[in-house]
């Protein structure tokens, strides 16, 4: 399917370049806490992406009734209603998996990421870029709950979406699968410590990745790759506000 230059350059922002964990070092906190299986990351992944694609859009079709003196609690205000209505709606029909992620759904309030798009891109953008926006870094997101969540499970479990069937209902039971047959257990990746060093060995993964590109393509072509890229020995600087996410 053919895409405009700046969708396809939204869409690799947000799956790869500019990646809410990768790119921005933002939504750590229910990563790590969330991430002990897929399944639980597939889960959050999911509602998370249903909030940033929705919270978008809505920012994005009202930015000029918006006061710009008070847009940020405004912004908050629409992302606290689409998160109160996610909780309820997992809560009457994944009420399993709502059991299991807990107070982190109502925490997607406090997702930095979610009020970074809203001002960085939503606010000043047509709606169907601030739709498509939302759309692939929530994508982005989910790829990497899912990715912790499964390495942490296997490495821990030997299994892969456990309980699937039981959290997200019979329609994922195909999911459920036993990678490792009579493993003992690595009960450190089940653990937050795990979660931690699970993650350093994601983003090592991301860095090289990114050097073979460039390095590849400015063999290849002898044109210089763009600064996403090509300039990956200096870390991306964690925003002030993370700290608290």
């Amino acid at each position: 399917m053919f895409l405009p230059e700046n969708y396809r350059k939204i869409a690799t922002d947000g799956i790869w370049n500019n990646n809410i964990v990768f790119g921005q070092n933002l939504a750590l906190c229910p990563l790590l806490a969330v991430t002990g299986t897929a399944t639980n990351g597939l889960g959050m992944g999911l509602a998370t992406l249903v909030v940033i694609t929705a919270s978008n859009a809505l920012i994005s079709i009202t930015r000029n009734l918006i006061p710009s003196q008070i847009r940020i609690p405004i912004f908050v205000l629409l992302i606290a209603a689409l998160v109160t209505l996610v909780d309820i709606l997992m809560n009457a029909w994944a009420h399993e998996l709502y059991k299991v992620l807990g107070l982190f759904i109502a925490l997607i309030v406090t997702n930095c990421a979610l009020l970074g798009r809203a001002e960085a891109f939503a606010s000043k953008q047509p709606v169907k870029e601030a739709l498509w926006d939302g759309i692939m870094m929530g994508i982005g997101f989910l790829l990497v709950l899912v990715a912790l969540g499964a390495a942490r499970e296997i490495s821990s479990t030997g299994t892969l979406f456990a309980n699937a069937s039981l959290l997200l209902g019979e329609s994922f039971r195909f999911l459920e699968v036993t990678v490792i047959p009579n493993y003992q257990g690595f009960l450190l990746m089940a653990l937050p410590p795990g979660g931690f060093i699970m993650l350093a060995f994601l983003i090592v993964g991301k860095r090289l990745i990114d050097q073979k590109l460039a390095y590849n393509h400015t063999h290849a072509g002898g044109k210089a790759m763009p600064e996403a890229i090509i300039d990956k020995e200096t870390p991306a600087p964690i925003s002030t506000i993370s700290i608290a996410d």
